[in-house]
């Protein structure tokens, strides 16, 4: 059995990598962790069995009780990321680390250089990777499908609530707290397109802007709170109650799904709510659509399952604020032009408007074009082959909630793979999010952000060269 332990016990911590523990016990157990919120922390330690002694405060606490475990997984905030991954390396931790994973060029490759020297992994959660979706299609252009690439068009739409809530409302609004959005937010993406072409990039540029989420938006009369007495309460989609205490955009996505059931009951659950609290007290499970209490609500209260704690947190916390009266600042559009050596273009757009959350990703190769998208309700890969101009489906998925669509239990099962001493995941040959590999994404998205605020075209032998 893998130990591990745990710095930062709250969404990506505790609900992600302590949840896949608790599922796999045979495999990984925490045996510490580092939390200076106590509530966070206590509610870890009870769900894993952790005596007093070995919960902590800070990360300094937990490394100076020495190397306790195999793996450190370190999932604080964007610019908490460095010092204890750096810690941790040196103790002779193998290290899961949350991307990105770091915020400065500098701090990126002084990261990479310290788990190179200590032999040690230092893995970033670049989960996509790691996902059926992006596998399917990696195999694709691996097997000549489409023949050579010559560009891909990938977007990443953020659903309007989701942006709202991380990046309006939430811990990665602004900058200078955590991390330009395009280092936040598409460093997985950038991670994808580096990862599908093969090679280095030699050249980027990109535009955007915060374009919408701003005061000179606002609605006449709303006022700086959505439980303030606003007007259009009741017809704003960013409304907080709407996202938090009712769930309805989730519930929203479950009544695209092709399946009857799952119609059903997000439907019951939008317009039959007492229905289902009745149910519920056959079928517990089905409570939860009308209580919900995972993520985005686990994010604002300790205690998700309370109505009037997540009423409170409306009232008093960030997630409760009008939308056009948050003090944000990071992009909610952007592009990134991207050259690529051999030639190959590809063009990454980010937006915070989407009515369906997920990726789309067209790739033009010589032989053939392939059709990819990946969201919530649906997944569908398609390749169109040039030769014989017939359509070939390889994917097709309905409804998925899972996590990253699945990517979190892959990268735990390569994680876990590669550190019981076994074979690597089914057709991986390789640690697939090393932070070598890991680090020219970085790279990508720190020329994005540069070349979008100077108005320049970056090369990225000045970004290589930086540090």
């Amino acid at each position: 059995m893998i130990t591990a332990v745990l710095v930062g016990a709250g969404n990506r911590g505790k609900d992600a990598y302590g949840a896949w523990a608790l599922k796999n016990k045979h495999r990984l157990k925490f045996v510490a962790v580092a939390e200076p919120l106590a509530a966070r922390r206590e509610a870890f330690a009870e769900a894993h069995g952790l005596p007093p002694e070995r919960c902590y405060s800070s990360w300094e606490e937990l490394f100076a009780a020495g190397r306790l475990a195999d793996v450190c997984f370190v999932a604080t905030q964007d610019r908490q990321h460095t010092a204890p991954a750096l810690a941790a390396l040196e103790l002779g931790y193998h290290v899961l680390l949350e991307k990105p994973m770091a915020v400065t060029e500098e701090d990126c490759h002084m990261l990479v250089e310290a788990s190179e020297k200590a032999g040690r992994q230092l893995r970033v959660a670049h989960v996509l990777r790691y996902t059926r979706f992006f596998q399917t299609i990696k195999k694709a252009v691996e097997e000549g499908l489409i023949g050579k690439i010559v560009n891909i068009n990938h977007s990443e739409n953020v659903s309007y609530w989701h942006f709202a809530h991380s990046y309006v409302r939430g811990n990665w609004r602004r900058a200078d707290e955590s991390s330009p959005i395009v280092l936040a937010k598409t460093c997985h993406d950038l991670d994808i397109i580096y990862w599908l072409i093969g090679t280095p990039a030699i050249k980027v540029s990109s535009f955007g802007g915060l374009y919408f989420y701003r005061p000179e938006n606002a609605p006449p009369g709303a006022p700086k709170r959505c439980l303030d007495g606003c007007p259009h309460l009741e017809s704003c989609q960013w409304a907080a109650p709407r996202i938090y205490l009712k769930a309805e955009p989730l519930l929203q996505i479950g009544t695209r799904s092709r399946y009857f059931y799952n119609r059903f009951l997000a439907g019951a659950a939008l317009r039959t709510p007492w229905l289902l609290n009745m149910l519920g007290r056959l079928y517990p499970p089905l409570e939860t659509l009308v209580n919900w209490d995972q993520w985005p609500v686990s994010t604002i209260t300790d205690r998700p399952g309370s109505r009037e704690a997540k009423l409170q947190a409306l009232q008093e916390g960030p997630y409760g604020r009008c939308v056009f009266f948050c003090d944000n600042d990071v992009n909610d559009h952007q592009v990134v032009n991207m050259e690529f050596t051999g030639g190959v273009t590809a063009t990454l757009t980010l937006h915070g408007f989407a009515s369906s959350e997920g990726r789309w990703i067209r790739i033009e190769g010589t032989g053939g074009t392939l059709f990819g998208k990946l969201t919530t309700e649906h997944q569908e890969i398609i390749v169109y082959d040039h030769h014989q101009v017939q359509k070939k489906l390889l994917l097709d998925l309905d409804l998925d909630l899972r996590a990253h669509g699945g990517g979190d239990d892959g990268l735990m099962e390569s994680l876990m793979a590669s550190l019981e001493g076994g074979s690597s995941a089914p057709g991986e040959v390789e640690v697939l999010t090393s932070a070598r590999a890991s680090l020219e994404s970085h790279l990508l998205a720190f020329a994005a952000d540069i070349s979008q605020r100077e108005n320049r075209v970056v090369s990225m032998d000045e970004m290589r060269r930086s540090c």
